[in-house]
């Protein structure tokens, strides 16, 4: 393989917060290094399109702490495809592009897979808010989305108990419940109901709350992630099982936005560094993972392979600490 001497990085999928703390670090490494970086805005798209400049140290300055992406995201039909995925790897040879960073979720790495098996060397960050990729522990985003979440638990709380009232909040994940269950446990949930497991509502919903309200509990929380769903007609269900009032919030993007935790921008920092080095070593081809707390990387398409579960252990001590 000839020198990478020439990087691009785009941010793909569903934003999340700390993906500009990832694109600051991938430039400012690059630079320190000697590369030429060119920012690609608007995903895949944007790389089909060609819509990219080189990005300069001050290009990146002032953003760490902005959620959101500054080189913004987009779905692309056309790069689903063999001939999307060629188009778009001529297109980064006509701007002189050796290797691409990728900052996205599981199908931003999908997309970059196809790029890795056409010749075009890749290197994928785990950016969602989500954390379902399965190859790395931890994912850009979850934790400034969970203290988004938690916020509006302390809120939504508040008058619950002023009211005597249940409150079902139903938390992004459409395939994974990772966020449902830490707020579930961080803000003393009742039930969380995950779309990992199969439920009942009168046996994990209705009974701890009857369990709870005879032990004189006075306000109730059930969680609800989003691939489960339903928490208004859920809400309705408790309510007239129950006959204690019952108020559905369905907190949507708002779990997206926000400057990210400090966490989440020394996380995307390291990641984002750790990418560019590896190209600098002639290692392509590879998605950055966190493990026991270590940063590493694995191969694309054995990472993408590669399954996560729900913590069981969790779940059970949800049920514990709910009593």
């Amino acid at each position: 393989m000839s020198e990478i001497k020439t990087i691009g990085v785009l941010t793909s999928g569903g934003d999340a917060p700390g993906m500009n703390a990832a694109v600051r670090a991938v430039v400012r490494t690059g630079i320190y290094y000697g590369l030429k970086v060119m920012g690609i805005r608007k995903g895949y798209a944007g790389l089909l399109n060609g819509d990219m400049e080189e990005m300069t140290l001050r290009s990146v300055g002032d953003i760490i702490h902005r959620g959101g992406t500054i080189l913004q995201t987009a779905r692309s039909a056309e790069f689903n495809s063999e001939a999307g995925v060629k188009k778009a790897i001529s297109i980064a040879k006509v701007f002189g592009l050796d290797a691409l960073i990728v900052i996205g979720g599981d199908g931003s790495y999908r997309g970059a897979r196809d790029l890795a098996n056409q010749g075009f060397p890749v290197i994928c960050i785990p950016g969602t808010i989500d954390n379902d990729i399965a190859s790395t522990e931890y994912t850009i985003g979850f934790d400034t989305a969970l203290n988004t979440v938690q916020d509006a638990i302390d809120k939504i709380r508040d008058t619950a108990y002023s009211h005597e009232r249940c409150s079902v909040l139903e938390v992004m994940g459409r395939h994974a419940g990772y966020i449902a269950l830490n707020v579930a446990i961080s803000g003393g949930a009742e039930a969380v109901i995950l779309p990992e497991k199969e439920f009942d509502i009168d046996r994990d919903i209705i009974k701890p709350i009857i369990e709870g309200r005879n032990r004189g509990k006075k306000h109730y929380l059930v969680i609800i992630a989003e691939g489960v769903g339903g928490a208004v007609e859920i809400a309705k269900y408790i309510e007239e099982k129950t006959d204690i009032k019952t108020r559905a919030t369905i907190l949507g993007h708002i779990q997206r936005g926000g400057s990210p935790t400090v966490y989440d921008r020394v996380m995307a920092s390291r990641m984002g560094a750790y990418a560019v080095k590896l190209l600098k070593e002639g290692k392509i081809n590879r998605v950055i993972a966190l493990q026991k707390g270590v940063i590493t990387d694995f191969d694309i398409n054995e990472a993408l392979q590669m399954k996560k579960t729900i913590d069981e252990e969790m779940v059970e001590l949800n049920k514990i600490l709910a009593l």
